[in-house]
């Protein structure tokens, strides 16, 4: 199959993706997600890039992420936060119109998110896997819930991350019938070379964790094309030079800004803190959040964000030199709470939270897919397992939470429905036809 052959989707597309978008808005609009809780000073309508994107409306830029007018911040990544900015200025500021409009343009992100999750279907197993993902993803309630109730990046970053997949996944190939005898080339590779890095820097803007990830996907496509003895240095430098020019604005102005070398973000500290102290057990300790706590909301003011997080981070690491064996207890319990889903406040004595079954169930299935898929050696198999590995293991030792496993969840989709459909042919296969059952009745 051809290049153009592989990209080509089927004409069911032509109703699922707007079927899918119109569900979410008709959602939206029957469980009223557009009215946020105007409580806090409607904190809660996109929280601390909420605050960030009121700042930006107001004309002060991009800063306060809390209350008060605490001057520009790099607190969050700054790619949706200017995206709620731009809302803001035209349809106002914590509106229900401003709220239709993000919620609607998730929902949109997560519409077409189907597209790439069919492709990397189609490209890792077969047809048949891609339409069921398809369909899976596009008409699934769980799916909805992150783009119709989380005004975040929550459907950006997956969308994108896929998309880089995909291209990943092209780019290991040659595109151009060669003669044997002739040193295999891909004259178009660079093209997609410089579309990886221009995506790889978005998507960083948007959720820097996805970083982690980085290296080893670049590593993956170097090695896929080495085999097949097709260059890449040009491509990796190419891709490179895109990647840090897509950062280079925000780091530029972080340094005009603070007047010191600031990456993407600047709330690890606080981050770190969050996850580990006297008091952790594994989750998020959101009384020491400054918008929950008046003590922390005066230091981070009275400090300043830089040397707030600073001070955070000094105290958490300090805990976990003094008590390196806890540290590593709830690490292990964040990797735990992860993959089955975050325990909610309960009276229930019991040692199983039943209600975070379903979330575990879905991580199981997908593990279990992803061994299946590394035995059998099924291609990309080890770019999945990359993913699956390395995504997560930021939030191991801040704190863990569902939102957290999002943007990889179709990735994780892909491989519950191969598992599902592996165990579906092997029913059919050992499953006796009629003639056998007639013939073993009559003897």
């Amino acid at each position: 199959m051809d290049r153009s052959a592989r990209l080509a989707l089927p004409k069911f597309f032509l109703w699922l993706l707007p079927l899918s978008f119109v569900l979410q808005l008709a959602a939206i609009a029957a469980f009223h997600e557009y009215r946020t809780r105007p409580g806090d000073d409607n904190f809660a309508f996109g929280w601390e890039m909420g605050r960030v994107a009121r700042s930006i409306a107001q004309g002060h830029g991009f800063g306060s992420p809390y209350e008060g007018n605490t001057g520009p911040t790099a607190w969050e990544p700054p790619l949706y936060p200017y995206l709620m900015g731009g809302v803001f200025k035209v349809f106002g500021i914590y509106t229900q119109a401003s709220a239709w409009v993000l919620l609607s343009f998730n929902s949109l992100l997560a519409t077409l998110t189907t597209i790439p999750i069919f492709l990397i279907a189609r490209r890792t197993f077969d047809d048949r896997i891609a339409i069921w993902s398809a369909y899976a993803w596009a008409l699934n309630p769980y799916v909805w819930y992150w783009s119709i109730h989380w005004i975040w990046d929550t459907t950006f970053t997956p969308l994108v991350l896929s998309c880089i997949l995909v291209l990943a996944l092209d780019l290991q190939e040659n595109h151009v019938g060669a003669d044997p005898s002739v040193r295999p080339s891909d004259p178009t590779a660079l093209g997609r070379w410089a579309l990886f890095g221009t995506l790889y820097g978005l998507v960083a803007l948007a959720n820097p964790t996805m970083l982690t990830f980085l290296p080893f996907c670049g590593l993956w496509i170097w090695r896929q094309r080495f085999k097949r003895g097709l260059p890449s240095l040009a491509g990796v430098v190419l891709a490179s030079l895109l990647f840090f020019m897509v950062l280079s604005p925000w780091l530029i102005r972080n340094y005009e800004v603070f007047g010191r070398f600031v990456f993407l973000r600047d709330d690890f500290g606080l981050q770190f803190r969050l996850g580990n102290g006297p008091s952790a057990d594994g989750m998020l300790m959101s009384q020491f959040q400054p918008n929950l706590n008046r003590l922390e909301l005066q230091k981070f003011q009275q400090m300043g964000e830089i040397a707030y997080a600073e001070s955070c981070k000094r105290f958490a690491f300090d805990w976990v030199r003094a008590n390196p064996g806890r540290f590593v207890i709830i690490s292990l319990k964040r990797f735990f709470y992860y993959w089955n889903g975050v325990p909610k406040p309960t009276n229930n004595v019991a040692p199983v939270d039943f209600r975070t079954s379903a979330f575990l169930a879905t991580s199981v299935l997908a593990l279990w897919g992803l061994g299946r898929m590394v035995r059998q050696r099924r291609p990309a198999a080890w770019l999945f397992a990359g993913l699956v590995l390395l995504y997560p293991s930021t939030y191991y030792f801040v704190y863990p939470h569902a939102r957290y496993r999002h943007p990889i969840e179709p990735e994780l989709l892909i491989l519950i429905v191969f598992l599902i459909s592996e165990a579906g042919q092997k029913a059919i296969t050992h499953q006796p036809s009629s003639r056998t059952i007639q013939a073993s009745s009559h003897r």
